[in-house]
């Protein structure tokens, strides 16, 4: 039987406290078991769909998700049009572009990134490529390619110095609207490429700033990466359009500079964990992947990033269904569904999050014994404010509404 508490590891006592709270502020009653209802009965769904059952073990769980994972990579590739052995980054990027629709957003101008680089030369990228000056370079180099790889080739003094220093003067007249852009780095950006891969195991960033999403042309074809890489090209996507609404939220304010950094950054609440009583946190980032014992992982709270990864997930499986494509039912509406299975002497929780099971799927097939779960995590914690509040899409309005102030108070 699934217990809400359990799943979210917290006490049964805490989580009772906080519904008897949020049904008293919403007015609504029996949201804690119609939730626990709903994820039993995915849970079980999702079984059905790998041919399991409530008694199959840890082990066996995650083999039939492996399986799914694999299945559904190879599908992915199919759609796209490329093969493990041949990828075509301009084939991935045009068929995320697709899949995102024609985004518009709130950035920074990108003579703002010219102005930034004038003032505060890249030495190291410059000698990289071979230019004596920034003029030089910019004549030669995009300046969102530049951009986009001097967290790789510059010092971490230079990219705190330049950051406390050229984004804290922007104004309304260093932001425009224009169009998201998903683009492919250059071969002379290669060994730049690798550093970012070797340190970040994926081959996707972005600026969100500047509305900039940037795949780095290094093949991660180890089964589990396309799948999990593709998600995270329409993961930024989303991230991006969620971040230029705050951009423009905060653009008139006197502390706009301060909120903006801030943003950038991905501040997170501090202590005191709790001011009043049914507080929820706002966690920008995974902390799980910081420390897995931060306090925080166990208090209520929202996460927008984790918002963001469920719409990269439904999207794909919007995709399968609309272009009829095999496999992918998996994955729908299952970001936020875990449960235990026997797992040796133990009891161990298994994610269905598309995200976690493909990271899982990578470890498993780098012999590594690490099984994640953080996504579901976060995913859950997501779903249970959305029950209450009614819906996903009033999460959202929340989490806007409150960015600012790192909580929720209902």
């Amino acid at each position: 039987m699934i217990r809400l508490h359990d799943i979210v590891r917290i006490k049964e006592k805490k989580m009772k406290e906080l519904d008897v709270h949020m049904q008293a502020k919403v007015g609504i009653s029996g949201v804690r078991e119609r939730l626990e209802n709903t994820i039993q009965q995915g849970i079980n769904s999702k079984l059905g769909i790998l041919g399991l059952s409530e008694d199959s073990s840890y082990d066996e769980v995650h083999k039939g998700i492996f399986r799914a994972v694999q299945h559904d990579e190879a599908q992915l590739y199919k759609y796209v049009g490329i093969e493990p052995s041949n990828v075509d980054f301009q084939k991935i990027t045009q068929r995320a572009r697709e899949m995102g629709g024609e985004q518009n957003g709130f950035f920074l101008k990108k003579e703002c990134a010219r102005k930034i680089l004038e003032k505060r030369p890249p030495e190291t990228t410059m000698k990289q490529l071979g230019y004596s000056s920034v003029e030089e370079m910019l004549s030669r180099e995009d300046i969102m390619d530049v951009f986009s790889a001097l967290r790789f080739t510059e010092s971490t003094e230079w990219m705190h110095k330049t950051f406390d220093d050229a984004y804290s003067r922007f104004t309304a007249n260093d932001f425009e609207k224009r169009a998201i852009e998903i683009r492919v780095l250059g071969d002379q950006w290669k060994e730049v490429a690798e550093k970012f891969v070797a340190k970040k195991h994926h081959n996707v960033s972005h600026l969100k700033e500047f509305g900039v999403i940037f795949v780095n042309p290094i093949a991660e074809s180890a089964p589990g990466k396309f799948l999990r890489d593709f998600a995270l090209l329409l993961h930024y996507t989303h991230e991006i359009v969620f971040y230029s609404k705050l951009f423009e939220r905060y653009i008139e304010r006197e502390d706009f500079n301060e909120r903006f950094l801030s943003l950038l950054r991905g501040d997170v609440p501090r202590q005191p964990l709790f001011r009043r009583k049914g507080e929820w946190l706002i966690i920008q980032r995974y902390l799980w992947k910081e420390n897995p014992n931060d306090k925080r992982l166990f208090a209520p709270r929202v996460n927008p990033e984790s918002l963001h990864w469920r719409k990269a997930q439904q999207d794909i499986v919007a995709l399968s269904q609309k272009e009829q494509i095999d496999g992918f039912s998996l994955w729908d509406d299952s970001d936020y569904l875990a449960a235990f299975f026997p797992h040796a002497n133990e009891l161990g929780m298994v994610s269905f999050d598309m995200e976690d099971s493909a990271m899982s799927f990578v470890a498993h097939n780098e012999q590594q014994d690490t099984r994640f779960i953080y996504h579901q995590q976060e995913a859950l914690w997501n779903k249970i404010f959305a029950s209450y509040v009614g819906g996903y899409d009033r999460l959202e309005e929340y989490i806007l509404d409150f960015m600012d102030r790192g909580r929720i108070t209902l």
